[in-house]
Parts: structure tokens; sequence; C-alpha cells
């Protein structure tokens, strides 16, 4: 038996999991934790570059994390990067801290693997056969097209919930305004026309990241259902989606935070953080998304088991 830490370094959360893992390739998740870091606050308007308050922010949550896992005997750590550090002209100025103080290498991925990793710890999980996937993260989408349980397409595109509002100023405190969103609509249109393996199929669309966690979680609330920490294989129609979508557009950023409750901290970039899938499900014709909890640290995850074995 071995211990796994996975430390992701999101860029809009860090994310910390422990997991056990027999000899015979068994796995058991020990602990889970979630901080709201905002790596890639302030990117967009400051030339790529990542803000010291943002990698600070990252710093801390480390440390925290730090705390817990060197209390396990031969715990193995794994440092894992995705859009934020990917794309930031200074990434070092928070991958050296990190090596220098927790001795942690992180490793920077691709965008090609984040979308390959999302789709190996989904498929795990999810009995697919032929989906979209979408993963919208702070300040990239991965996109995946998959056929016969087989990822076909994938792609990740550099945009997200937090530079999509940061952008296009779909973060402002009043109402939101029309041609901001119409912008940002365009924009993303833009991107998504440039994959000529995006078609309208109405395949379901398989849902990652913590916009998309959210949208299910107030659809629960609206439904005065139990609120729930895993949604993973949970079913919406793609109607109901636009709806809470169309709903979140018609209130103040005060009034967001307030509908999303234990969310509220998202209103600011729920708009950005849904609007790849509004748009996905617009040009695809999708009837029905469905949510996974499995991404990126499960693909890492499956993939460090078959390596052990």
């Amino acid at each position: 038996m071995s211990f796994l830490a996975i430390v992701d370094l999101g860029s809009n959360s860090t994310r910390f999991v422990i997991e056990k893992v027999t000899i015979d390739g068994q796995i058991e998740e020990v602990l889970r934790q979630k901080q709201d870091t905002r790596l890639a606050e302030g990117m967009a308007q400051n030339a790529g570059y990542l803000q010291p308050a943002a990698i600070e922010r990252v710093l801390t949550a480390v440390r925290g994390f730090y705390q817990i896992y060197q209390k396990y005997p031969e715990i193995e750590v794994i440092g894992i990067a995705t859009a934020a550090v990917r794309e930031a002209l200074n990434k070092n100025d928070l991958l050296l801290p990190l090596y220098s103080e927790f001795g942690m290498n992180v490793r920077v991925l691709t965008g090609d693997q984040e979308a390959y990793y999302d789709y190996l710890g989904t498929e795990s999980t999810l009995a697919l056969s032929d989906a979209w996937l979408l993963d919208t993260g702070g300040a990239s989408v991965e996109l995946v097209g998959i056929e016969k349980q087989m990822a076909a397409n994938f792609i990740s595109l550099p945009f997200g919930a937090v530079n999509l509002a940061e952008r296009f100023h779909l973060d402002a405190d009043g109402l939101l305004e029309q041609r901001n969103l119409d912008a940002a609509i365009d924009f993303i249109d833009q991107k998504y026309a440039e994959l000529p393996w995006l078609e309208t199929d109405q395949l379901p669309i398989v849902l990652l990241g913590g916009a998309n966690r959210t949208l299910a979680r107030l659809d629960r609330k609206r439904q005065a259902l139990p609120d729930e920490e895993d949604f993973h294989g949970y079913h919406l129609a793609t109607s109901r989606v636009v709806e809470l979508f169309d709903e979140l557009c018609q209130l103040t950023l005060q009034q967001r935070a307030e509908c999303l409750g234990s969310e509220a901290n998202r209103a600011d970039i729920i708009i950005g953080g849904l609007l790849p899938l509004i748009r996905l499900i617009e040009i695809t014709d999708s009837k029905e998304v469905i949510f996974s909890s499995s991404g990126v640290r499960e693909g890492i995850l499956q993939e460090y088991v078959l390596e052990q074995m």
C-alpha cells in the first residue's frame, strides 16, 4: 500500500487529493480539498503575467496542503498546472518557490494533455459511447469529441470563466450589458468555427469544471433537492440549462451572488463560465448534459496506477 497526493494548480482554484493505492491497483480517496485562489485573475489586463497577489494565494493554499500530506508515510506528490501557468510569461515566479519551499516539481500540462486526461478520467467512470466532453476552467476550455468510447478529437481553447469575464466585462456590478455579452458570444463562436469536426449532431455534452458544477447545484436548489458535493452522473435537459443561464443574465452581480448561495464566490465569473457551454449547445443542438466529477486528476491517477502495475 502507498499514498499519492495530487496538487492541481488550476486557473480558478487549487485542488488537493490524497489517494491510497494498494498493490493490486485499487484506489481509495482519503482526502479532498479545494481553495479558490483565482490564479488567472488579472492576467488579461497585464499582458499575460501572473499577478503577485494571485501567486501568494496559491502558495498559501499549498502550504496548508503541505502540512497535511507530509504526515503520510512514503507519500508521492504529483503537482500539475493547467492554463494559467501554461500561458503565463512569468510562470517561474510560481514554479520556483513551489520547488524551493516544498520540493515540488510541477508538471505544466499542454492543452492537448489536459484534454486527454479529462477524457481518460471521465471515460473510466462514465459509460460513454458518443458524446462531447467540455471542461470549462478559469482560463481555458478543453473540448473532446468522443466516438465509440474513444477520443476522436480534442483541443484546448484559451478562454475560460475568469478571462472571459475580465475581457468582456461580464463581471460588472450592475446589470449585464448586452453589447458585452454579444461580443463574448462572437469571440467564442469564432473559436468554435475553426474546429471542422465540431458539428450539429445532438449528442449529449459531458460537463466538467467549477462553473458547470455550480449550474448543477443551482438546478437542484431550484427543485428543492438536497445539496450534494458530488454531481457525478447528474443529467439535465439543455433547455433547462439555457433557462437558468438566461435567468442569471437578467440579474445584477449582487443578485447573482444571492441566487448562487453557497457558490456566491462565482457570481462574477459564472456568465463567462457558462457561455462556452451555451454556445456549444447552440452549435451541436444537444438535448442533454451529463455532469462528471472526474477529470484531469482522475486521468492522472489512472495513468499512475497503470504505470505501477
